[in-house]
């Protein structure tokens, strides 16, 4: 079925050295991964310095958000360094890994820190859901513990998930041009179980922050626009968090649902996209390959959410009233008069 006498994650790949070294540059990869180790590494130093005089409203919330970057860091730092090298050396997988130790490790991981801050965005949007709309449903205390065992639990879940194929669910295979290792797109049962496994708890993921973050954006809207909204807390830090909240569902939907939606099409595809050798068509190897490069710009991204959607950057943009404007807009018109000299 497979290549005659190779380990099970090696597939036929029709390319040319030439091709391979036009498709993958060494220079464009290593760049990619610095930009995004930087930026992770920068949205690392302003969370630290934010949670030294963060509120209690907010410890959790910078924890996921801890949790969120420092994944998004580790998953450039990892699959980079793989895939810097093989675009470097251009090293046959066949040689340098013949019993799959190496692919199956980058499968893990791609399927690990892929899932990671999609699953994260889902609890970020819960924990924000449950702030705003129950407020006094739990108490702040272990507010920090209760989200890092949050982010572990996620963790876990995306392992799970990841070491399936070493378990005999789905396969973990060499990817077009040859430098990654990602689920099979084929028409066994393992293969489609596994890709519908992913992409379904992908997109589910997004789905559920979508719509918790459209619950949390409408119940802050309508305590702002309350005729009690004078006489309530501030509420600067719902709306920062909600913000930073919204820019990464929006980050992941854009990166990650063309992947998602692809995988589920491509392992459903009567007939089936991938022959019994394992050839796949060269059109569908470079639209997996172009939805990938797609989604791995959430890594660099995210980052970028929270370290350009600050207060401390949105009041440059857009100044608020000082506090003696605001007292004196508040008070009625004769009051006024009687104040302003």
């Amino acid at each position: 079925m497979w290549l005659n006498g190779s380990a099970p994650c090696f597939r036929p790949i029709n390319i040319t050295l030439d091709d391979r070294h036009r498709i993958a540059s060494p220079w464009f990869a290593a760049s990619f991964c610095l930009v995004g180790m930087a930026s992770n590494l920068l949205a690392l130093k302003v969370l630290a310095s934010a949670r030294q005089g963060s509120a209690s409203p907010r410890s959790s919330f910078l924890t996921f958000l801890c949790g969120l970057v420092l994944t998004d860091f580790m998953g450039l730092l990892v699959t980079g360094s793989i895939v810097v090298t093989q675009h470097a050396v251009l090293f046959d997988w066949q040689t340098v890994d013949p019993h799959c130790r190496l692919c199956h490790f980058m499968g893990v991981v791609m399927v690990f820190f892929g899932l990671c801050p999609l699953l994260l965005g889902a609890a970020m949007a819960s924990e924000r859901y449950l702030g705003i709309t129950q407020p006094f449903s739990r108490p702040a205390v272990g507010s920090q513990h209760r989200a890092w065992t949050t982010v572990g639990l996620v963790w876990a879940i995306a392992l799970v998930l990841g070491l399936l194929p070493l378990l005999g669910v789905g396969r973990y295979t060499v990817q077009y041009p040859g430098s990654w290792c990602f689920l099979t797109l084929g028409p066994e049962l393992g293969d489609v179980v596994f890709g519908l496994l992913f992409a379904l708890l992908g997109t589910v993921s997004v789905g559920l922050s979508f719509l918790l973050n459209t619950i949390s954006v409408a119940t802050l809207c309508h305590v702002y626009h309350s005729q009690e909204a004078a006489q309530q807390r501030p509420r600067d830090f719902e709306v920062e968090m909600m913000v930073q909240l919204m820019g990464i569902m929006v980050v992941a939907s854009i990166c990650w649902m063309p992947l998602l939606v692809f995988i589920a099409q491509t392992v459903l595809q009567k007939p089936a996209a991938m022959s019994p050798s394992g050839d796949l068509l060269r059109d569908t190897e470079k639209q997996l390959l172009i939805y990938l490069r797609l989604a791995t710009w959430n890594q660099i991204l995210d980052p970028w959410v929270y370290i350009l959607f600050r207060r401390a950057v949105l009041r440059r943009l857009h100044p608020r009233p000082s506090a003696r404007a605001r007292a004196l807009s508040l008070q009625p018109p004769l009051a006024r008069r009687a104040t302003v000299p």
